[in-house]
């Protein structure tokens, strides 16, 4: 072989090496703008206390600065028998207040293929998510009844468990039937709503306490970057249905006796108990735009850490929220003066 073909022959490898990293870099680079790619929210759906059960209802309450705390509803429980202004009172709680859902009863089963009986032993809040969910793929453009399976995800914070201590409390067991083990169950509140829909992308359940809806917006923001699911819906749903809680929150002194919370007030005292539910339907922001969806806001960055080893298990840490503030602007790629 002349030098003159060795020559050729090792300028192709050189071009063909060279086509091959900028392939892999191409790949890289694309990798990385998917791990910080836009998340575009094309849906809203929520129900919250002061009748707020639509976006623009909800945009209302806001503007319009409507206090919704009222003192516990007597269909929840006697108030008046589990109050005691004492802190120290066994058993009590040193609050009366709470912002609460009205008719956290009602339900049509049927509509969404479930039986009556079902619906029976299932916890208010598997219910009000379903309806909640719905109602966010309409407001979206998103037929329910056209995504079975697809891949999207499901992502709820869900703390609560007052409808199984209510049920525990009566003594009276033999009530309880097959379907009372899902029908209480926070892993399948998530299920059960990819079950209804045909859903075929994640599906978890968040229990982080007070930050259970905002960690789930993070995992669905995460999941749609991996191309895990294509479309999303996240949220919270939380109901108060028994008094254990806020006679726990006392014990605790976390509750204010004023049922207001007084938010960089040195007056703070602790906080107010309330009801909700909230879904988004979150897409890629590419994906939005070339679907030509609603976008309603743009989720640049999220994150999630942990206080570890602090000054208290529950006591909030300032050191560790700025680490994950900071951390989430860092993953927007925004620098804080240009937060407004």
């Amino acid at each position: 072989m002349s030098n003159s073909s060795k020559q050729i022959d090792r300028q192709t490898l050189l071009k063909n090496a060279l086509v091959a990293l900028e392939k892999v870099q191409a790949k890289l680079d694309a990798s990385e703008k998917a791990k910080r790619e836009p998340i575009a929210i094309i849906g809203i759906g929520c129900r919250f206390p002061g009748g707020a059960n639509a976006p623009q209802a909800f945009w209302q309450l806001l503007h319009d600065g409507v206090d919704t705390v009222t003192e516990v509803p007597p269909e929840r429980w006697d108030v008046d028998a589990y109050y005691d202004p004492d802190p120290d009172a066994p058993g009590k709680a040193y609050t009366r207040w709470g912002a609460f859902l009205e008719n956290v009863d009602k339900f049509d089963p049927q509509f969404f293929g479930i039986t009556p009986r079902e619906a029976v032993s299932m916890d208010p809040q598997q219910r009000l998510l379903l309806e909640v969910s719905w109602h966010a793929l309409e407001h979206a453009g998103q037929a329910p009844a056209k995504l079975a399976g697809s891949p999207t995800g499901v992502f709820v914070g869900m703390t609560s468990s007052d409808y199984v201590h209510l049920q525990i409390k009566t003594g009276d067991l033999t009530n309880t039937d097959a379907y009372f083990s899902t029908g209480v169950a926070h892993s399948i509140a998530t299920g059960r709503l990819s079950y209804v829909l045909g859903l075929q992308g994640p599906s978890i359940t968040v229990d982080t306490a007070c930050s259970s809806s905002a960690v789930s917006i993070h995992l669905a923001c995460q999941s749609l970057r991996m191309g895990e699911c294509k479309m999303a819906l996240a949220g919270g749903v939380n109901l108060i249905l028994s008094p254990d809680g806020s006679i726990t929150t006392s014990r605790s002194r976390m509750m204010a006796f004023d049922g207001r919370c007084k938010t960089f007030d040195a007056a703070g005292d602790g906080y107010v108990r309330g009801e909700g539910c909230g879904m988004v339907v979150l897409k890629r922001l590419s994906d939005a735009e070339r679907d030509g969806d609603n976008i309603l806001a743009v989720i640049l960055g999220t994150a999630i850490t942990q206080d570890g080893r602090s000054n208290g298990l529950s006591a909030p840490n300032g050191l560790a929220q700025e680490a994950v503030i900071s951390s989430a602007l860092a993953n927007a790629d925004v620098e804080p003066d240009e937060v407004s």
